[in-house]
């Protein structure tokens, strides 16, 4: 029999240091207000930032797909697994963004896998923000490419870095709104470097799409850019969609790439038909209702004024995450304890996920909550401070 003592003490002292992590067992669906162990919290913890996860019209869209196509899709998708409704969502999704092609991956880590391992090789060099989050990070290591960080949005000291770089092929990849800080990447700046070197940018706009810029098309409308600029874009549909899964949306040469060279596309069972037609629901909403982003840059505004009014430190971000920085890991962990027994859920983000001396409250906003949430989330909090 296997000793597994060496692990149970890394538990412990994992635990020690307040850095265990725990699951929470929801008992009904994404929303504000959720139900765990028969107590209803009102959440500020969820990447569903436009309220679209629990959408009559995405559910019934889920439903008709579950209906004609059957819950799984039963292969890859060069194999049988690749049905109509992936097909017609890929096309719309490449209108959406202003792209010739765009190609699913059943989540955004393999997405980003997927574009490393296809582009770059032993002798490629990759750079990457250094708060870039852990698929980008894990993209970089697994492809093989030397990998170099710069300064957390500092172009300058990725010039520094890219400019006497010899690799055959190189590659810029950064967040588009970074997802612990909610700030959104120098992407002009960067856009700059990689035209002057000849590299290859990619944004993986997981959090600014659907949610930031004046259509909902993300971080890159946001600055005004397009393919030029930015030949490689990653999208999840888990976050401002509401649904599951992932994009990748470039020139028709870039999508045939990775449906030739991507192994995480490759060899991965294909997402459910179904869940491609709830995301095609998805898709019309973010497009149909731009009251969504308009509303959550009210609350947004609202927080924000409140918590400088309570002297709480922020992090410098204009989208719905909203880091409140602790700084000691343990008491954000008891702060967010003592939030949840006050009916508010908020999770304590601690290192690694966040650099030493750094550990916070992620608060996050929905297009779902109202103005009252905002309020009484900010009483919470001045009566536990």
């Amino acid at each position: 029999m296997i000793d597994t003592s060496k692990l149970q003490q890394s538990l412990e002292e994992r635990r020690a240091r307040q850095l265990y992590r725990s699951r929470q067992v929801l008992e009904g669906p994404q929303g504000p207000r959720v139900v765990i162990d028969g107590r209803e919290y009102l959440n500020f913890c969820s990447n569903d930032y436009l309220g679209l996860a629990n959408h009559p019209e995405v559910k019934q869209a889920f439903k008709r797909g579950v209906d004609e196509f059957g819950a799984g899709s039963g292969a890859a998708h060069l194999v049988t697994g690749h049905a109509r409704p992936h097909h017609r969502l890929e096309e719309e999704l490449a209108e959406f963004v202003g792209r010739p092609r765009t190609l699913l991956f059943s989540t955004g880590y393999m997405a980003n896998l997927g574009v490393a391992s296809a582009l770059l090789g032993r002798k490629d060099g990759i750079f990457e923000d250094r708060i870039n989050h852990a698929s980008l990070i894990d993209a970089a290591q697994l492809s093989g490419a030397r990998l170099q960080r710069y300064r957390h949005a500092e172009t300058e000291h990725l010039q520094q870095l890219i400019k006497n770089n010899t690799s055959t092929s190189k590659l810029i990849a950064t967040d588009g709104v970074f997802s612990m800080d909610g700030d959104l990447a120098p992407l002009p700046g960067l856009a700059q470097v990689a035209q002057q070197y000849a590299a290859w940018l990619m944004v993986d706009d997981a959090h600014g799409l659907g949610v930031i810029g004046a259509t909902g098309r993300g971080s890159l409308e946001q600055f005004g850019l397009g393919m030029a600029e930015v030949p490689v874009l990653v999208g999840t549909l888990g976050k401002g969609f509401g649904t599951f899964g992932a994009f990748v949306a470039g020139e028709e040469a870039l999508i045939e790439t990775l449906i030739q060279q991507a192994r995480s596309y490759i060899y991965t069972t294909a997402l459910p038909p179904a869940v491609a037609e709830a995301t095609r629901a998805s898709l019309q909403l973010v497009q149909r209702e731009s009251w969504r982003r308009e509303k959550l840059q009210t609350l947004i505004a609202r927080f924000r004024s409140g918590a400088a009014q309570l002297g709480l430190q922020l992090g410098e971000s204009s989208t719905p995450i909203q880091p409140w920085i602790i700084g000691d890991t343990e008491q954000a962990v008891l702060l967010s304890e003592k939030l949840k027994q006050q009916g508010i859920l908020i999770s304590a983000i601690r290192p690694p996920t966040v650099p030493q001396g750094t550990a916070r409250l992620r608060i996050t906003f929905s297009a779902a909550h109202e103005a009252a949430d905002v309020d009484h989330l900010l009483g919470v909090i001045a009566g536990v401070l």
